[in-house]
């Protein structure tokens, strides 16, 4: 068997599972894209901890966090399991990997998780389990991170990023508000950040990658907090050495908010 590939997905807000788009057909696809996995890891964006955290709730539930969207969004269930013998094993290779990991023994699917499962894996028959992403640690930390459960994608195991390429949500927020259908100016910034990551992800220059805020262009427009983007980096480590990126998704809302997505083999 073919060691599974790994994935960094650009998730959006969660009105991305309602309203149609490029990156809603784009995930509504991805499971075709892709071996069928045996279990799916995921580090969301909006799973933050204090250093690695693993989620061996066998019934997740759901998490609402987010505001002001259409009610219809509060009332979504992505009843997928839990795995709880896998989160030992994943909890076991961070633990290996010198990480100190945590358990949490209860936690539900935020919208970085399940919008994106719910699009590509809408029967939600696939057993899920979470990793945290910690804010206060570099890219190098969350691709160690993923590099250490490398070894699950010769058991059948799926691991993603759920994050955004880019997330400057004052300048979408603004957009939205003054009904703007583009910002030349942003975008401009957004084209040369999303180029830089491009062109490093696709020749696997991670030396570049993990210095990506003093190497890359315009990362405080891009990014003015780090979180969103090191699902990236997870999903780069735990593809290992040598893996080949393919550019599986790339489309704009407002011209400059980018919903870049990358698999790894």
């Amino acid at each position: 068997m073919e060691p599974m590939p790994t994935i960094f997905v650009s998730h959006g807000g969660p009105n991305v599972v309602t309203d149609p788009s490029e990156a809603r057909a784009y995930l509504e696809g991805l499971s075709g894209r892709l071996p069928r996995p045996r279990a799916i890891v995921i580090a969301s964006a909006h799973f933050e901890t204090d250093g690695p955290t693993v989620v061996r709730d066998p019934h997740p539930g759901m998490i609402y966090d987010f505001g002001g969207f259409a009610p219809e969004l509060y009332e979504m269930i992505y009843p997928a399991p839990g795995d709880p013998a896998l989160a030992e094993t994943v909890h076991g290779l961070l633990d290996q990997a010198g990480l100190s990991p945590a358990y949490a023994d209860k936690r539900g699917y935020d919208h970085g998780t399940w919008t994106v499962l719910r699009l590509a894996w809408p029967d939600a028959d696939i057993p899920v389990v979470q990793v945290s992403i910690d804010p206060s640690r570099d890219a190098a930390y969350h691709h160690r991170l993923g590099a250490a459960l490398a070894p699950l994608r010769d058991e059948g195991v799926l691991m993603i990023g759920s994050g955004h390429i880019t997330h400057n949500l004052r300048a979408v927020f603004s957009a939205m508000r003054e009904g703007m259908p583009s910002d030349p100016e942003m975008a401009s910034k957004v084209d040369d950040f999303v180029g830089w990551m491009a062109e490093a992800i696709a020749s696997g220059d991670i030396d570049a990658l993990l210095v990506w805020r003093d190497r890359a262009p315009f990362v405080a427009d891009n990014h003015p907090t780090d979180e969103h983007l090191m699902p990236l980096f997870f999903a780069a480590g735990a593809a290992g050495e040598g893996a080949r990126a393919e550019h599986a998704h790339a489309s704009r809302q407002f011209d400059f908010f980018a919903w870049d997505s990358w698999i790894f083999r």
